[in-house]
């Protein structure tokens, strides 16, 4: 079995009590965290920013993996990165210069995500993969957690993981949205090997995180 990833997202968490519940996901085996940060304008919906990020990263010793869903988003990249971003995720349409984006993330000794919604073609990215960490398949569109999983998706992994391993690239393929026991296979044999999850790890067996993080890596 390859080595399987997995990072909770907090949008599941309980807010009020945000500084916990990453020591409840550390405890439970998590790989890194996943922070989405929205606008309210690339997506519909509002999250939350560098100083809340800053104030966890101070207790917290997991990669912060955070995915930015705000347009336009180059100008932002800095405060992510020095709020305690390890994983900076980028949408290809949120930027005027999808190079110039992905070189000032490599500047400042992050790495590079970038992400596809479900509508999104692989071409708009594919010139990049050489650059890339991590390319972000959604399994949903993005801006509100909960939804339903979108199977088609699981098309353009097997593609990506194709164009991997016949050009010998370095990237790992991470998906979000609508992450369960269920569907969590399916996503890994496609060729993901980082899944994000949240309502999953929290809620599923009255909130047995390491329980559910296992079951989702199929231990």
């Amino acid at each position: 079995m390859k080595n399987i990833q997995i990072s909770p997202s907090i949008l599941s968490a309980d807010f009020s009590q945000l500084g916990s519940e990453i020591k409840r996901l550390e405890e439970g085996g998590a790989d890194m965290i996943h922070v989405d940060v929205m606008d309210g304008h690339f997506v519909p919906n509002l999250t939350i920013g560098p100083p809340v990020i800053k104030a966890l990263r101070k207790n917290c010793t997991l990669k912060f993996d955070v995915h930015l869903m705000i347009s336009p988003v180059h100008k932002h990249i800095e405060s992510y990165a020095d709020a305690g971003a390890d994983i900076i995720t980028i949408h290809p349409e949120a930027t005027d210069n999808l190079e110039g984006s992905i070189l000032k993330i490599k500047e400042l000794n992050k790495k590079v995500g970038v992400s596809l919604n479900p509508n999104s073609e692989i071409n708009l990215i594919v010139d990049h993969l050489e650059k890339i960490d991590l390319v972000l398949v959604m399994s949903v569109n993005p801006g509100f957690g909960g939804q339903k999983f979108m199977p088609e998706v699981l098309e353009k992994i097997k593609e990506l993981r194709k164009i991997k391993n016949e050009k010998n690239l370095d990237f790992d393929i991470e998906i979000d949205g609508g992450i369960n026991f269920d569907n969590c296979k399916d996503a890994i044999d496609a060729g993901a090997n980082i899944l994000v999850s949240g309502t999953t790890i929290f809620k599923s067996n009255n909130g047995d995180i390491k329980k559910n993080i296992d079951l989702l890596k199929l231990k």
